[in-house]
C-alpha cells in the first residue's frame, strides 16, 4: 500500500467554477499589488506577503469538463475582476440583441408584450460557462495559482474543530473498496485557509453545514432542476443574443419554473426547462417533461433540422438570501452556489458566484496579512458581504421564490408585491421547505385519468417511457441517449458513489408511500427499479451520473448520499 502524500498551500479553492477561479485570481492580485506597494518604501520587507501558494482543485477531467449553466452572464463582477476582459479574450462576444416572454398553451403561445424589469437582459452575454470557466483558468495559471483537474475532495481534515485541509479521493480501487494495481492513493492537501465552490449541493460543504451546524438559523435550501440540450441550427432562423423564456405547458398553472431558449453566437442554441419542486407529485419526471416541451409546435420549428450536439442537468439553488447558511467556519469559507449565491428572479448566479468567491479572497488576504484564520477573522467575508452590491441585489428578492410555493399565479402576485415593496412582500420573511419535504405521499394526491390526447400531467402517474416508439432520436430522445450527448464516463469498476443508506427503505416503505420517486427525478435514468422476492428495489447505473445531485436532494427519506466518484469522472461538458 503506497503512503499518502501530503501538500501544503496557503489557501486551498475546492472547485474550478466561477466561484473558485474568480476568487484564486482576486487573491493573486491582491497579494501582488501588497508586495509592490511595499518594494521600495522605507520598510522595505516588512509586512510583505512573498509569494503565497494558492490552488484549485477540480474533480472533471479538465477543469471545465462539470461546468454547466444556462446561461447569460451579468458581467458585473467580471469587469471587477479582469477590468480588461475583453481585450484579453473572454468569451462573452455575443450580447443580448433581444428578449421574449412567452406563456404556452398546449398548442399555441401568447407572447408578452412588454418585459419585466428582472428579465431585461440587455447589457449582458450570452455564455457558454465551461468556456468562460476555460478562460479564467488560463488567466488564473498565468498568475502562478495551482490547477489540479481529475482531482476530487472527498473528506475535510480537521485540526480540532479547524478545517485543515481536504483529502482528496484514491484512484485505482475496485468495486469492492480493494486497491488494484493501477492504485493511487488521495493525496493530502493542506491549507491555512480552506474555500469551498463545489457547486450545488457539495459534499463537503453538505457535511459541514450538518455537522456544526451552519443552517442553524436559516430557511432550507429549495432547489430546483435544469435539464437542458445544446442544439446546432442549420441556418440563421434566430439572430444571435436572442433571448426567449417560457411558461405555461407543460408545467401549467401548479409548477414554478419554465424554459429557456438563448441563442449564441455560430448558430448554437441552448434550449432547456426548470422545474421547481412544489407540485409535490413524487411521479414528475423533469426530462420527460422536457420532451414535452420540445413537442410543442413553437420548439418544434426552432429545432427543425437542427443537430444535438450536448445534453446536461443541474440542481439549482434557488431558496435566496434567508436559505444562506453559516458563509465561515474556522478555517473554511463557502462560495458559490455551495452558499446560495444565485438570483432566483433574474435567473442569473454567475455574476453573484464570482463576486461572492472575490469576497471571500479578499477575507483570506487579510487573514494571511494577520496570520489569523479563525472564524472571527474570517467574519471578515461575511461582513464585505453584507456591505457589497451582491447583498442588495438578493435582499431585494429575499422572498421570491418562497412566493410560488401555492403555483405560478399566486406566485406572480407575490412576485409583484415583493417589487413594490423592495422585496419584503406581505411578510418580512416567507416560510419554505426543502426540496424534498414539498413530495406527498401517492394516496394523498387526488388522480384523475387524463384525456388521452393530452399531456402527461405531474398530478397523476407519469410510468417511465417503455416504448420506443415515444421517441424519435432526432428530436425527443430518451435519458439514455441524452446521457451519451453529455460525454459522461465512470469507471465500472470502482465503489458506486450513490449511496443509499437503508436499502430496505426502498424496497418496502418508499414503494408504498411515494412510488420510489427516483426512477422519476432523476434526468439520466441512474436508477431503475427492478422487482425483487421482498419488494421493489433500485438497481443503481451509477456510470450514467451526469453529477445534477438531484436524488441527494429530492429523496423523500434523504438516504441517498452523492459523494464524488473517482477523480476525472463524470460529465464531459465543454461547451455547455
Amino acid at each position: 500500500m503506497r503512503e499518502r502524500e501530503t501538500l501544503e498551500f496557503d489557501v486551498l479553492f475546492v472547485g474550478a467554477g466561477p466561484a473558485g477561479l474568480a476568487g484564486a485570481y482576486h487573491l493573486s492580485q491582491l497579494v501582488r499589488s501588497h508586495n509592490r506597494a511595499l518594494e521600495g518604501g522605507p520598510a522595505a520587507g516588512a509586512g510583505r506577503l512573498g509569494e503565497i501558494s494558492i490552488a484549485v482543485i477540480e474533480k472533471g477531467r479538465e477543469v471545465n469538463s462539470h461546468a454547466f449553466s444556462g446561461a447569460i452572464l451579468d458581467l458585473r463582477a467580471l469587469r471587477e475582476l479582469i477590468p480588461d476582459f475583453a481585450g484579453r479574450g473572454a468569451p462573452v462576444e455575443t450580447r443580448v440583441t433581444g428578449d421574449h416572454i412567452c406563456y404556452l398553451t398546449r398548442t399555441g403561445k401568447f407572447s408578452s408584450p412588454f418585459i419585466p424589469p428582472p428579465l431585461n437582459n440587455h447589457g449582458h452575454s450570452v455564455i457558454s460557462l465551461g468556456k468562460l470557466v476555460g478562460w479564467l483558468a488560463a488567466e488564473c495559471e498565468q498568475n502562478g495559482i495551482n490547477i489540479f483537474a481529475e482531482t476530487s475532495g472527498v473528506e475535510l481534515l480537521f485540526d480540532g474543530d479547524r478545517v485543515m485541509g481536504v483529502r482528496c479521493g484514491d484512484k485505482g480501487v475496485d468495486k469492492q473498496g480493494n486497491p488494484k494495481a493501477n492504485h493511487e492513493p488521495g493525496v493530502d492537501l493542506i491549507a491555512k485557509v480552506t474555500i469551498l465552490g463545489e457547486g450545488p449541493r457539495g459534499t463537503l460543504t453538505k457535511r459541514l453545514i450538518g455537522g456544526y451546524p451552519l443552517d442553524r438559523t436559516c430557511n432550507p435550501q429549495v432547489y430546483s432542476i435544469g435539464v437542458k440540450e445544446t442544439w446546432q441550427l442549420p441556418d440563421d432562423r434566430i439572430q444571435a443574443g436572442t433571448v426567449t423564456h417560457t411558461l405555461g405547458y407543460p408545467l401549467g398553472r401548479t409548477i414554478f419554473g419554465g424554459g429557456f431558449l438563448y441563442m449564441r453566437s455560430h448558430r448554437v442554441l441552448d434550449a432547456g426547462l426548470v422545474v421547481g419542486p412544489e407540485h409535490g407529485d413524487p411521479t414528475t419526471d423533469p426530462h420527460r417533461l422536457f420532451n414535452d416541451w420540445k413537442r410543442h409546435p413553437m420548439i418544434v420549428g426552432l429545432l427543425k433540422g437542427a443537430s444535438l450536439i450536448g445534453y446536461g442537468a443541474k440542481a439549482i439553488p434557488e431558496g435566496g438570501l434567508f436559505s444562506q447558511p453559516k458563509l465561515v467556519h474556522d478555517g473554511v469559507m463557502i462560495i458559490g452556489d455551495s452558499a446560495g449565491f444565485l438570483n432566483s428572479q433574474r435567473l442569473k448566479g454567475i455574476h453573484l458566484a464570482m463576486k461572492s468567491g472575490m469576497l471571500a479572497a479578499e477575507a483570506a488576504f487579510e487573514a494571511l496579512l494577520a496570520r489569523d484564520f479563525s472564524s472571527v477573522q474570517l467574519e471578515r467575508y461575511p461582513e464585505k458581504y453584507r456591505e457589497s452590491w451582491a447583498y442588495r441585489e438578493l435582499y431585494r428578492v429575499r422572498n421570491f421564490h418562497q412566493g410560488f410555493q401555492a403555483g405560478l399565479l399566486t406566485g406572480i402576485l407575490h412576485g409583484g408585491l415583493q417589487m413594490i415593496t423592495g422585496g419584503r412582500g406581505l411578510w418580512s420573511r416567507y416560510p419554505t421547505k426543502a426540496s424534498h419535504e414539498y413530495m406527498k405521499k401517492l394516496p394523498d394526491i387526488s388522480r384523475a385519468a387524463p384525456e388521452p390526447s393530452s399531456a402527461p400531467s405531474p398530478l397523476f402517474p407519469s410510468p417511465l417511457p417503455s416504448s420506443a416508439k415515444q421517441f424519435d432520436n432526432t428530436l425527443v430522445l430518451d435519458k439514455v441517449t441524452d446521457v451519451y450527448h453529455s460525454g459522461t464516463g465512470h469507471e465500472e469498476d470502482q465503489p458506486c458513489h450513490l449511496h443509499v443508506l437503508d436499502i430496505n427503505v426502498c424496497k418496502d416503505r418508499c414503494t408504498r408511500e411515494f412510488g420510489n420517486p427516483c426512477q422519476y427525478f432523476c434526468p439520466a435514468a441512474v436508477y431503475e427499479i427492478v422487482d425483487a422476492d421482498r419488494g421493489r428495489m433500485p438497481f443503481i447505473n451509477f456510470s450514467n451520473c451526469v453529477h445534477c445531485k438531484t436524488c441527494d436532494i429530492m429523496d423523500p427519506y434523504q438516504i441517498i448520499d452523492w459523494v464524488p466518484p473517482q477523480g476525472g469522472d463524470g460529465p464531459g461538458y465543454k461547451n455547455m
